[in-house]
């Protein structure tokens, strides 16, 4: 009879730690993807300066230093973190994910909201015109003189859709599979000009992805035009508070700002009205 009890309690102890969730290295417990660590999920390439030289393991670059703050907030090394990678695109589409979190630049609109849930943001910044020096463009100084650009655009980039809405240019968007893919379009002159994010459009310049291109300026109102930029994680993922949390705590004290004085740089474009 001893015995029977014995093995019952081993059976019932199997149990209850199956179902308890998984442990991190600190022995906190989160219902991750994988036992005991965490899967962060980035672009394929991932983009200077937001990670440098497309290793983000490293921890260099503005997004990989953060995902490595969000990660020890929530109780995991830098051990304990596994990362994947994922188009733009397939990152905000219904459907099972691969990844815990997944950053790359994403704005917050209501249409993603709808299938994929968002941490709280971690970082705000204008949409930038770019074109080449020796184009009619370069000069312009207000949104009406790219009325009669042709614009390219990254496919599921909501700077696409603002510049369908903001700038309202006479001809139709061009959608391109990726930011490479649009930069390679405005270098050859497929396109006459593109809108990305202030940061990543300077990177793109400095890179020399686009051959003598230059910032024309910043679309005005479009730093608040989304709610920012924030981490992606499945539709009512267990994990949305913590992270959420974690970006907040890291906001408080003042670890967002750091990163970013640190990785990103400060823009003196005009605003282009």
């Amino acid at each position: 009879m001893k015995r029977l009890i014995g093995i019952s309690l081993v059976l019932v102890m199997l149990f209850v730690s199956a179902c308890s969730g998984s442990a991190n290295s600190s022995g906190t417990e989160l219902a991750t993807l994988t036992d005991g660590k965490l899967t962060i999920a980035t672009g394929e390439p991932a983009w200077e300066p937001w990670v440098i030289n497309d290793a983000p393991e490293t921890g260099e670059g503005f997004e990989a230093a953060l995902a490595y703050a969000v990660a020890e907030k929530l109780g995991y090394s830098k051990e304990d973190v596994v990362w994947v990678r994922t188009t733009f695109e397939e990152a905000i589409q219904p459907g099972p994910k691969n990844f815990d979190f997944n950053l790359q630049q994403y704005s917050v609109t209501e249409e993603r909201k709808a299938v994929v849930d968002f941490s709280s943001v971690y970082y705000r910044e204008p949409l930038a015109v770019i074109v080449k020096k020796d184009d009619v463009y370069a000069s312009a100084a207000s949104i009406a003189e790219l009325k009669e650009a042709l614009f390219g655009a990254a496919s599921g980039d909501i700077a696409g859709e603002y510049t369908r809405t903001a700038v309202a240019p006479n001809q139709e968007v061009q959608v391109f599979n990726d930011l490479s893919a649009t930069a390679l379009a405005l270098n050859a002159g497929q396109i006459d000009a593109m809108v990305a994010g202030v940061t990543t459009a300077d990177y793109i310049i400095s890179s020399e992805q686009v051959e003598n291109g230059v910032i024309v300026g910043t679309l005005s109102g479009s730093e608040t035009a989304t709610d920012g930029l924030a981490l992606v994680l499945d539709k009512d993922s267990p994990l949305t508070a913590a992270v959420s949390k974690a970006i907040d705590d890291l906001e408080a004290e003042g670890k967002i700002a750091e990163i970013a004085k640190q990785y990103l740089g400060q823009y003196d474009a005009p605003e282009l009205k």
